[in-house]
């Protein structure tokens, strides 16, 4: 029995093949969602996947109608199939915690918190101050007041006993009044530095990622959106949101570079700034990103930087356009189970925005858009921290920032 018959015989015991109206037989895809129409009406059966339309031969959906047809042939139900099929059960790899590593960190964390943040506000260069009056606020506390408050969770009034006891310990020299906080992540002119910020947290596990994910996240806002809608005859409404792109290694969740832009911005053209941050401090091996990232530009985007793109095709993907695009199509269509196992990868970074949201909250406070993007980003910067300290723990390693 050849490979196509041998997995047309799995999906016949496997999977749900109906006939419909139109004569057309339904076959469920083998290892993704959606189905393929297969036809028997013609002399010659037809099938609607893309190995058929290639070969123009028999393919596994076409020897899987064939067996459940065998079957309906019998009126008390008996099979004439008599070929047997193994499967094998793949065995889901699991991971033991390292449990004292995991208490340490968890027991520790807010003071290392505090700790590796003043570590990075310290290499922040202060400006000039052009006007006169009362001097204002170190940018160092202000960056440093601003990420621990989102570290925190809780309202500014509230966070004022936290900031306390961080001046009293030495990590920021005045106590800003709980206002000058939303009034710096009211400034435009902190986005950039928290972004830098955010790549120098990245920094210290260099050694240890070499394989990325790309995808996109909302973050909800207290802000909503009405509009009057003429069929109903009401006002409807909906949250704001604020839309992140990240790219995170798949390992131990870091995040490496970020952009965030208007909440209908598409994905694609969001790939390549944020894999150029990414492969200034990183050796990039590979790229896994679902199909709202597939492009010529970006697959060739990739290759560009030494790495192999495994990002998913749209079901009307030919791949004949030639170059890199293609090759990695031809990739997909006839290997395709090695080619999951890599796109699978993508799956941590879903993770990323599951650790993000569950330890900071997947809503903002802030009300502007400015103050919006730079709450988004401390997030970011916490979530980077967090699992530097872990990883300390996990692996041993020291974060140093501003080396260079």
């Amino acid at each position: 029995m050849e490979a196509r018959q041998q997995r047309g015989l799995e999906l016949a015991a496997t999977r749900t093949i109906k006939k419909r109206e139109c004569g057309f037989w339904a076959v469920p895809s083998q290892f993704g969602t959606g189905a393929y129409q297969v036809n028997f009406e013609n002399e010659i059966p037809t099938c609607s996947c893309p190995d058929f339309e290639t070969r123009q031969l028999k393919c596994k959906h076409i020897f899987a109608v064939t067996y459940v047809m065998k079957r309906e042939e019998n009126i008390d139900g008996s099979t004439t199939v008599t070929e047997t099929v193994t499967i094998k059960a793949e065995t889901r790899k699991t991971y033991a915690q390292n449990w004292p590593a995991y208490n340490a960190a968890q027991t520790s964390e807010q003071d290392r918190f505090q700790e590796l943040l003043r570590d990075l506000c310290a290499g922040i260069e202060q400006p000039v101050c052009q006007r006169r009056g009362r001097p204002s606020l170190p940018l160092s506390d202000a960056v440093f007041s601003a990420a621990f408050k989102v570290y925190s969770t809780v309202s500014g009034r509230r966070f004022m006993s936290d900031l306390r006891g961080s001046h009293e310990r030495g990590f920021i020299s005045h106590v800003p009044h709980y206002n000058s906080i939303f009034n710096y992540l009211e400034d435009e002119t902190l986005t950039p530095i928290l972004k830098s910020l955010i790549v120098q947290t990245s920094m210290p596990l260099k050694a240890v990622e070499v394989d990325f994910a790309v995808d996109s996240s909302g973050f909800t806002t207290s802000r909503f959106h009405r509009w009057y809608d003429h069929k109903y005859g009401r006002v409807r409404q909906k949250h704001e949101w604020v839309k992140v792109h990240l790219m995170c290694g798949v390992k131990t969740h870091i995040v490496t570079a970020v952009e965030i832009e208007g909440k209908d911005a598409g994905d694609a053209k969001f790939l390549p700034p944020m894999l150029e941050t990414t492969a200034r401090n990183f050796k990039v091996a590979e790229v896994s990103a679902d199909k709202g990232y597939g492009s010529l530009k970006n697959t060739d985007a990739v290759f560009a930087v030494g790495a192999t793109p495994f990002i998913a095709f749209k079901n009307n993907t030919s791949g004949m356009v030639g170059g890199k695009f293609q090759e990695m199509f031809h990739y997909f269509m006839y290997r395709r189970q090695e080619f999951l196992q890599h796109y699978h990868k993508r799956s941590n970074v879903e993770s990323t925005f599951s650790m993000m949201k569950r330890k900071f909250g997947d809503s903002i406070r802030s009300k502007t858009d400015i103050a919006m993007t730079n709450e988004t980003l401390c997030k970011v910067l916490c979530h980077n921290l967090v699992v530097l300290i872990h990883e300390m723990q996990e692996l041993g390693i020291e974060a140093t920032f501003w080396k260079n």
